[in-house]
C-alpha cells in the first residue's frame, strides 16, 4: 500500500511538473509576440479601422491556431527542434533558417530592449540609455539562476497576468462599444483594405523565432513523443488564446477611447490611448505592460534564438546560458550606444516576413515524413491543408517584405 501512494504521489507530482512545464511555453510563446510592436500596432489598427479591426483579430486568430498547432505537434512528437527538422527535410536548410531566425531576433530585441527602456522612463522619469542598462541586466539575472527553465515560467506566467489584469482594467474603464466590435468581427466596412493587417498580425504573433519558442521549450522541459500530443496541442492552443485574450482586451481598450472621438498622438498610439482612458494612472499603467512586455520579450527572443543555434556547434550547446546572456548584452549595447536603428528593425521585419513560408512550409513536409515523426504518428490532412493556406498567406507577406528590403539598399 505504501509503495501506491508513494507511485501515486510521484505520478500526481510529475503531472503538475509537466502541466506547469506546457503553461510556461504557452505563456513563453505568447509573451514573445506581445512586444511594443505589438502594442504599438493594436492601438495604430484601432484607431484606422474601428470596430472593423476586430474582423482581422478574429481571422489572425484562426491562422495564428493553425500555424501554432503544426508546428508544436511535429516539433513535440519528433522531439527535435526546428532548425534539425530543416536540416533533415533539405540538407542545409537548419543552418539558413538558424541564422535567420538569430538576425531577426537580435534586431527585434534592439526594439524590445528600447521598449522596455520606455516602460521604465514612463513609471520613474529615468534617462532611456540607463534605463536599457537596468532592462538588460534584469534579463540577464533571470538566466544566471541554476534552474534557468523554471525561473523563466514563473517570470512570464506573473508578467503575462499582470499585463492582463492591467489591460483589462482600462477596457473596462474606456467602456467599449462591445456590440459593434461582436457585429463587425463577422461583418466589417471594408474588407479589402483589411487584409494587410492581417498579414501583419499573422507575422508579428508567429513569424520568426515566435512560432518555435514554446515548441523549443517544451523539448528542453522534456515533454515530447506521441504520448504526450494531447497536452503538446493544448499547449499550443493556450499560448495563442493567452495572446488573443490580450489583443482583444487592448482592441476594446482602445477602442473605446477612440470611438469618443479622441485622437490618439502617432508617435505611441498605446501610451495616448491608457492615458486618455484612465487619466494620468492609465498612463503610468502604459508603463508597467509597456515594459513586462518588453522584458518578457526579450527573454523569449533570446532564449529561442540561441535555441536554434546551439545544436549547429556543442560549444554553443555546452555554453548555452552565457551565449544568450551575450544575445541580451549585445540587444542591449545597441540599443543604449545607437538608439534604436530603423533600417535594422525594417530589416528584421523582413526577415519575419521571409522565414515565415519557409519555416511552416519545411514543417509541413516533415509531418508524413516517418524517419522524423516516428512510423505510428498520422498528422492530420486537414492540418496541413490549413498549413498551406498559411504559407500562401506568408509568402505573399513575404514578397511583401521584399520591398521593405529595398528600401536597406537606397
Amino acid at each position: 500500500m505504501e509503495v501506491s501512494k508513494e507511485m501515486l504521489k510521484k505520478s500526481g507530482n510529475g503531472q503538475r511538473k509537466n502541466l506547469g512545464a506546457i503553461l510556461g511555453a504557452a505563456f513563453i510563446m505568447a509573451t514573445s509576440a506581445i512586444g511594443p510592436g505589438f502594442l504599438t500596432q493594436t492601438a495604430q489598427f484601432t484607431a484606422e479601422f474601428a470596430a472593423s479591426f476586430a474582423f482581422v483579430i478574429l481571422i489572425s486568430i484562426i491562422l495564428d491556431i493553425g500555424a501554432q498547432v503544426n508546428v508544436w505537434r511535429v516539433i513535440g512528437v519528433s522531439g527535435m527542434r526546428g532548425q534539425d527538422i530543416a536540416n533533415k527535410v533539405v540538407p542545409g536548410m537548419g543552418y539558413f533558417v538558424a541564422i535567420l531566425v538569430a538576425l531577426g531576433g537580435l534586431a527585434f530585441n534592439i526594439g524590445n530592449v528600447g521598449g522596455a527602456a520606455l516602460g521604465i522612463n514612463v513609471l520613474f522619469g529615468i534617462d532611456v540609455k540607463l534605463a536599457a542598462i537596468i532592462s538588460g541586466i534584469i534579463g540577464i539575472l533571470v538566466f544566471l539562476s541554476k534552474d534557468a527553465g523554471s525561473v523563466i515560467d514563473r517570470f512570464v506566467k506573473i508578467l503575462g497576468g499582470l499585463m492582463i489584469a492591467i489591460v483589462a482594467y482600462v477596457a473596462f474603464a474606456t467602456k467599449p462599444p462591445v456590440g459593434e466590435a461582436i457585429y463587425r468581427s463577422v461583418a466589417p466596412e471594408n474588407v479589402n483594405v483589411l487584409i494587410f493587417p492581417i498579414i501583419t498580425l499573422l507575422g508579428g504573433t508567429v513569424g520568426g523565432y515566435i512560432t518555435f519558442a514554446g515548441g523549443h521549450r517544451l523539448i528542453d522541459a522534456g515533454i515530447t513523443g506521441e504520448e504526450n500530443l494531447k497536452e503538446i496541442t493544448k499547449g499550443s492552443i493556450m499560448g495563442i488564446v493567452i495572446a488573443s485574450i490580450m489583443r482583444v482586451l487592448l482592441f476594446l481598450a482602445v477602442l473605446g477611447v477612440v470611438s469618443k472621438g479622441f485622437q490618439l498622438d502617432a508617435s505611441n498610439p498605446a501610451a495616448s490611448a491608457f492615458q486618455h482612458g484612465a487619466g494620468t494612472i492609465g498612463y503610468k499603467f502604459f508603463g508597467i505592460v509597456l515594459w513586462a512586455a518588453a522584458i518578457t520579450s526579450i527573454i523569449g527572443a533570446a532564449y529561442t534564438s540561441v535555441s536554434f543555434l546551439k545544436t549547429l556547434h556543442p560549444f554553443i550547446e555546452k555554453n548555452e546560458k552565457y551565449f544568450i546572456m551575450a544575445f541580451i548584452i549585445a540587444s542591449t549595447f545597441i540599443m543604449a550606444v545607437l538608439g534604436k536603428p530603423a533600417k535594422l528593425l525594417i530589416l528584421a521585419g523582413s526577415l519575419n516576413g521571409l522565414i515565415l513560408p519557409i519555416t511552416i512550409g519545411t514543417i509541413l513536409l516533415a509531418a508524413r515524413r516517418k524517419d522524423i515523426v516516428g512510423d505510428t504518428y498520422k498528422h492530420p490532412t486537414w492540418l496541413l491543408v490549413f498549413g498551406a493556406v498559411i504559407v500562401i498567406v506568408a509568402g505573399y507577406a513575404g514578397i511583401t517584405a521584399l520591398k521593405s528590403m529595398t528600401m536597406l539598399v537606397h
